[in-house]
């Protein structure tokens, strides 16, 4: 049991750690939405269209990257915790290596990957149009994309959460900056915004590296170079990367299939359902938020093997996590006027919306959990978990309601599916946490260096 010091002194830590992250994560979507709108004021809404269109392809090349983040930040935070500097210097050459790798792979193939893509996409000729050359711009940031996950997931590994937020501030300020400069005052469209998202990615990782500089000496580098070629740990390093990202692509095809089957029923019932995954979508962003700060702290402990910490870390998580997404909901519900006039002003898609609100307060709530536990188990380095959770809750809770949604056509069957989604991950989880808290023969913390 931990006395009052050492659970106060968790709580400062976890809240700083929660409320940056929070912070940090929610200024992706927020930017997003500003891009657009920038866009948008175009007179030519295929701009729009296309930028939308490629977002698509991006979601798949990019956001399931973020695996180099999550492989990161565990692994590093267990190093931390054991006090060897050695492996928190390797997990970073390690992954960055391996993130270096991948970006130049995407560059290499990215004439079969676009071709693929946008064959599977349908658009009007003048959208695809404006969706090339949006992809033909932001695809050369790829390998920037995938080192800035690993240097944030380093410093995030390290409890160095302002560091962290300033390449994520410098990342969302420039993007910004430029879109309005390249789009607005320029002109150029779905190209130019794919020229300002190409360029934000280096200039974030431009300003991660500086701040590694601030942090490493040149002689600790050339230390541990010998040591990086080790073929065990790299087989590891890619096993839990691998892992990672079969969750990332689960969790992006379900949400694409319940669009899709969201179409497949109308525009109405399209429209009612895009609106609302915003609100989930915000939802998911803030208890990522305190997902990272879990999987921060639990890797610490993990490497101090400090499994009496582990619980009450658990506690913390868990209450702040429901908190945020239950709130959320619960003003949906409660004040839906105010709310969903923000999304939009046509009053049929509203009226619809307060019907489906209330499927807001499952999704979120057993998705708030599924999100925390989630990053207790990376901070564990159990990507395998992580990855069969997925699979399992896309195979038994997600599949057959969603098959049951088109046979009858019923949006609330389709609500249901994504509830049962959440519900199965997050049981799943609880269901593991037993033998997380048992104690682990010291030879076996961490992995090889």
């Amino acid at each position: 049991m931990l006395n009052n010091f050492q659970e106060n002194t968790l709580l400062l830590r976890f809240l700083r750690l929660a409320l940056v992250n929070m912070v940090s994560y929610i200024m992706v979507p927020l930017v997003g939405i500003i891009t657009l709108a920038f866009l948008g004021h175009l007179s030519d809404i295929n701009q729009l269209a296309g930028v939308a269109l490629s977002t698509i392809l991006f979601d798949y090349l990019y956001r399931t990257m973020e695996f180099l983040r999550a492989g990161t930040t565990g692994l590093t935070a267990q190093a931390e915790g054991r006090g060897d500097r050695e492996a928190v210097l390797l997990q970073g050459l390690r992954n960055g290596l391996i993130a270096l790798a991948i970006g130049l792979a995407i560059l290499v193939l990215q004439y079969p990957l676009r071709e693929l893509g946008f064959a599977l996409l349908n658009a009007t000729p003048e959208v695809k149009t404006a969706a090339y050359n949006y992809f033909n711009a932001r695809i050369w940031a790829a390998p920037a994309v995938t080192l800035r996950f690993v240097l944030i997931g380093w410093f995030l590994g390290q409890e160095m959460n302002g560091k962290a937020w300033l390449i994520i501030v410098v990342g969302t300020t420039s993007d910004i900056l430029l879109n309005y400069l390249l789009v607005i005052e320029m002109g150029l469209g779905s190209m130019g915004s794919g020229v300002a998202a190409a360029i934000d990615a280096y200039l974030m990782v431009l300003t991660g590296l500086i701040l590694v500089l601030g942090e490493v000496q040149f002689q600790e580098v050339k230390a541990v170079t010998l040591h990086i070629w080790n073929k065990s740990a790299f087989k590891a390093a890619f096993s839990l990367n691998g892992d990672i990202w079969v969750r990332n692509l689960v969790l992006i095809s379900t949400f694409s299939l319940f669009t899709n089957l969201s179409s497949a029923m109308g525009t109405i019932f399209l429209a009612d359902n895009t609106l609302l995954l915003q609100i989930i979508f915000l939802a998911m962003y803030l208890t990522s938020g305190i997902g990272f700060a879990m999987e921060t702290l639990t890797g610490n402990f993990e490497g101090q093997g400090k499994k009496d910490h582990l619980k009450p870390i658990l506690w913390l998580g868990g209450v702040t996590s429901l908190l945020v997404g239950l709130s959320l909901a619960l003003v949906c519900c409660l004040f839906p006027e105010i709310i969903f006039n923000l999304l939009t002003d046509r009053r049929e898609t509203i009226k619809q919306m307060y019907i489906y609100a209330p499927w807001l307060l499952l999704v979120l709530g057993f998705g708030s959990l599924s999100f925390m536990l989630e990053g207790y188990f990376l901070g564990l380095a159990e990507g395998y978990t992580t990855r069969n959770v997925s699979l399992l809750s896309l195979a038994l809770g997600f599949a057959p309601l969603a098959i049951a949604s088109w046979y009858f056509h019923s949006n609330h069957i389709l609500w249901s599916a994504l509830s049962a989604f959440m519900f199965v991950r997050m049981s799943m989880f609880l269901w593991q946490l037993p033998r997380t808290f048992q104690e682990v023969p010291k030879e076996q913390l961490g992995l090889i260096n």
